[in-house]
């Protein structure tokens, strides 16, 4: 009980303390002010890039006996994009295999043309799918890169036939 009487003793002698204290000390004035809420908008999207698009049928070219055999491409990048953003992928059926970028394949090198009139990409087939195609598929795709992004394919696909380019040919695909 004595505790409790000493508390408020305490309490009673402080409080008229601190009320004379803040009288004699007002708070300093601060630059500090309330404003009205502020709002501002934004938005966010995906950045397409256009695909090119094939502007004439390819063709498959046999070499001799197999030997030598590519896939001429037709092809027109989108407006704005020059070869220098082109990409060459390829897969083969059966594999199971995703289009991937042609390893140490020069683009530049085996493609005539520019940007107005069109392209023309020549694909050497490898020398089993050439020689020994056995039916094999081999699809090839022109896609654009730009800024990390990749455009859709424009897409063939051709078949070396069954032996020594026999029966070869290939095929435009549909846009994806």
């Amino acid at each position: 009980m004595r505790v409790f009487k000493r508390v408020r003793v305490g309490l009673l002698l402080a409080l008229p303390l601190a009320v004379v204290l803040s009288v004699v000390n007002p708070p300093s004035v601060t630059e500090a002010a309330w404003q009205r809420g502020q709002y501002s908008s934004g938005s966010f999207g995906t950045v397409t890039i256009p695909a090119p698009t094939l502007n004439g049928q390819c063709t498959y070219d046999p070499g001799f006996l197999g030997a030598g055999a590519f896939v001429r491409i037709l092809w027109k990048p989108p407006a704005g994009y020059t070869l220098a953003n082109a990409e060459v992928q390829a897969s083969t059926s059966g594999l199971g295999s995703a289009l991937a970028p042609l390893t140490g394949y020069n683009l530049a090198g085996n493609t005539t043309g520019n940007a107005t009139s069109g392209y023309i990409t020549e694909v050497q087939t490898n020398l089993l799918g050439g020689l020994i195609g056995l039916g094999t598929e081999l699809q090839i795709a022109i896609v654009i890169k730009d800024l990390g992004w990749t455009s859709k394919p424009a897409s063939v696909a051709s078949n070396a036939g069954l032996v020594g380019g026999l029966g070869g040919n290939c095929r435009n695909l549909p846009a994806a």
